[in-house]
């Protein structure tokens, strides 16, 4: 390959990640060696980095699992890839590892896939794709796992708290799925203006009266607890308890609630309320990346929206540190990106 080492990030603690230089990894017969092209930065990756939780980080590690990546060597066993192929590492199953699920190595210039299989070690990526779409692959099989199970469809309606990468692809596959209108509820302007070119409509919560324009735009009913609003289905990609106390706010008998934020603290919730009301409270969802991936291929490949436009910061690998920074800053940034090209 003409290189004898590569770039790392690794993750040590609390505002600490080290790039490093480590050896470029020999492939074996049974192998793949991937030069990662673009890198997104996630939420976990942030929190890790802001408050020096290693888990799911892991610390003294290779770290980041958002990638488009290309294939540069194949161990003459390995069936279904060439060099040039572009791929994405399927989380613990690409170094045959689950507890390095957030830890593939996103933030590494070259990545050596152990005992390579297509479609379990690594999901094939279209190069019809735009590579800043591409790179969103992994939030949105967050985004559709979560809410595929809410049985979402014409005919139904859904609010969204949280307008950040995992709120948008929420929103984004309801609106793919085909209900009637979806609505994002945040506080930054500048994401809410984002959203506003999916098709969704928006609430901000801080300037904006939640209740009332939730009615306004999905109608009232009669709850147990009083007026309440028509929407079918709640996404929580906020992590924030304001998300399910507004949750408890409007939300219809028979409503159904998926949390894809990770709250880190214990939520109260009237459980009287769940009771009576009937709501279906889910998680993130269970379904495969190797099954769902194809609905979001579906949606990439279609063109409908132009999802590379939610890529609003790119930097180099050295930069990290300010990437992670960024990241946070909601008033700036949508998906903040680790570049290779």
């Amino acid at each position: 390959m003409g290189t004898e080492h590569y770039k790392a990030a690794i993750y040590r603690d609390k505002g600490c990640v080290d790039v490093v230089e480590l050896p470029y990894p020999q492939c074996g017969d049974e192998d793949v060696i991937i030069k990662n092209l673009l890198a997104g930065v996630c939420g976990t990756d942030i929190a890790a980095y802001k408050n020096g939780d290693p888990r799911p980080v892991w610390k003294d590690s290779e770290f980041g699992h958002e990638v488009v990546s290309e294939v540069v060597e194949v161990g003459k066993n390995v069936q279904g890839l060439v060099e040039g192929d572009w791929v994405f590492p399927n989380l613990g199953n690409a170094i045959r590892n689950r507890k390095r699920m957030s830890n593939v190595g996103a933030f590494s210039e070259y990545l050596k896939l152990p005992q390579c299989e297509v479609g379990f070690s690594v999901l094939k990526i279209s190069k019809d794709i735009p590579i800043k779409t591409a790179v969103l692959l992994e939030p949105f099989m967050v985004g559709a796992r979560g809410v595929v199970g809410l049985n979402p469809g014409p005919g139904k309606t859904a609010i969204v708290f949280g307008a950040g990468i995992i709120g948008m692809s929420a929103a984004i596959m309801l609106k793919w799925y085909g209900c009637d209108k979806v609505m994002i509820v945040d506080v930054s302007d500048f994401r809410l203006k984002n959203a506003e070119k999916f098709d969704v409509v928006t609430c901000n919560a801080a300037s904006q009266d939640l209740k009332s324009r939730a009615i306004e735009e999905f109608g009232s009913q009669a709850g147990l607890s009083g007026e309440c609003c028509g929407a079918d289905i709640y996404v929580d990609a906020l992590s924030l308890t304001v998300a399910i106390d507004n949750f408890t706010m409007l939300a219809k008998r028979d409503a159904h609630l998926a949390i894809l934020g990770v709250h880190h603290e214990p939520v109260p919730m009237d459980l009287k309320s769940v009771c009576y009301n009937n709501w279906h409270i889910h998680g993130c969802g269970n379904t495969p990346n190797e099954s769902i991936s194809q609905d979001v291929f579906n949606l990439m490949e279609s063109g409908k929206y132009d999802l590379s436009s939610l890529v609003t910061h790119e930097y180099k690998i050295e930069n990290i540190c300010d990437a992670l920074m960024m990241g946070r800053n909601s008033s700036e940034a949508q998906k903040v990106c680790i570049s290779y090209l």
